[in-house]
């Protein structure tokens, strides 16, 4: 079985690493399965992408498609075009696409056209809002999707009320996870932790990046200064996406709290989220990485796709008003964290059962 992996944006970088250590332990052990990895290029900051390759210890890319940034449907554009050539001079029987970027629908797209099957790893899961490109990511993925493996069983039932046949629905876990256990006794402090004095528990971790809650320079500071204002005497690190510095630009601000940083890598990240006393933030990814963690998580938006963060885990959905996180995160701090688990089959095993899965396909 020869199988193409798609890798664009930095989540995908770490859903595949385990993926790819599943796949080299079954050829060990003797299995007809081999993979090609082809990064798309879609992050090519080197802090978003390449320091995930070297320090998750994925194999340098069979191919780099090098289509870089532009607009949701020139990214697309791009990324379709080379993969098609891609897969043109590179047959193979199965293309693996995960996560919900541009890269994963575009590559699954490819696909399909050239007659190749297509699993999706993180199929299933859904926000309900369609003013999310991610959203409809995952829905054209998941409607020509051949094999799904989902995080949990609601990733499941959603993809059953999408018309898939119950046998290609595959509820295996989360490799998201299996990453992070694989690197646990791995992560390290970043080169600032003594420079700011940082403790355990003496820190708030912040990320932001949705459209939403930065595009607008008047309502991202109005944010920024409220978070700055309801944390105490605690710091609070903001690791700043290019983008978002972009939009503040030369603004002054006059923050007594925050701390801004450069993207971390996933080590050091994880050391920081490890190791705090909360996070606030508007990914859904990072919702994951607490409750497995058990630290407190308060997400920036409306909705979820990753509803067993909120029913399970220790993730707390705030909406995007300033006012609303000062009143949760305020009753949080007088009652203290609530009481929270790890969703089923998040293990650390996740890839372990896809590939074996796949093999059973042959």
């Amino acid at each position: 079985m020869k199988i193409t992996i798609v890798a664009g944006a930095r989540p995908n970088f770490i859903k595949i690493a385990p993926i790819i250590k599943a796949i080299e332990k079954k050829q060990k052990d003797g299995a007809n399965i081999s993979y090609r990895l082809v990064h798309t290029g879609q992050h090519y900051d080197k802090n978003l992408s390449d320091t995930f390759f070297e320090e998750l210890n994925i194999p340098h890319p069979n191919a780099n498609l090098e289509v870089k940034s532009g607009s949701q449907s020139v990214q697309t554009a791009a990324i379709m075009i080379a993969f098609e050539q891609e897969l043109l001079q590179n047959p193979c029987d199965l293309v693996l696409v995960v996560g919900d970027v541009n890269s994963t629908m575009a590559c699954a797209v490819v696909a399909k056209k050239l007659n190749i099957k297509v699993t999706h790893v993180e199929a299933g899961i859904r926000s309900g809002d369609m003013t999310m490109p991610e959203e409809i990511n995952r829905i054209v993925t998941d409607s020509i999707t051949d094999y799904f493996f989902t995080t949990s069983t609601w990733a499941g039932e959603n993809l059953l009320k999408y018309g898939a046949e119950p046998s290609t629905v595959h509820f295996v876990g989360n490799v998201m996870i299996d990453t992070l256990y694989q690197n646990l006794n791995r992560i390290a402090a970043p080169s600032f932790w003594n420079e700011f004095k940082l403790e355990t528990g003496n820190y708030i971790i912040l990320t932001l990046h949705r459209p939403a809650n930065v595009d607008e320079e008047k309502s991202l500071i109005n944010l920024l200064e409220g978070i700055d204002k309801m944390v105490g005497d605690k710091k609070i690190i903001f690791p700043i996406h290019p983008r978002t510095k972009a939009i503040l630009g030369e603004t002054n601000l006059e923050l007594k709290n925050i701390l801004f940083v450069e993207p971390q890598g996933y080590l050091n990240f994880m050391y920081l989220i490890k190791n705090s006393f909360a996070v606030i933030t508007d990914s859904g990814g990072i919702s994951e990485e607490t409750t497995v963690l058990g630290i407190p998580c308060f997400t920036m938006r409306n909705n979820t796709e990753r509803p067993e963060t909120q029913t399970i885990g220790t993730n707390t959905l705030v909406g995007t008003s300033i006012e609303n996180l000062e009143k949760i995160f305020g009753e949080f701090l007088v009652n203290g964290p609530r009481k929270a688990g790890i969703p089923e089959l998040w293990d650390g095993k996740a890839s372990e059962r896809i590939i074996d899965i796949l093999l059973s396909k042959k």
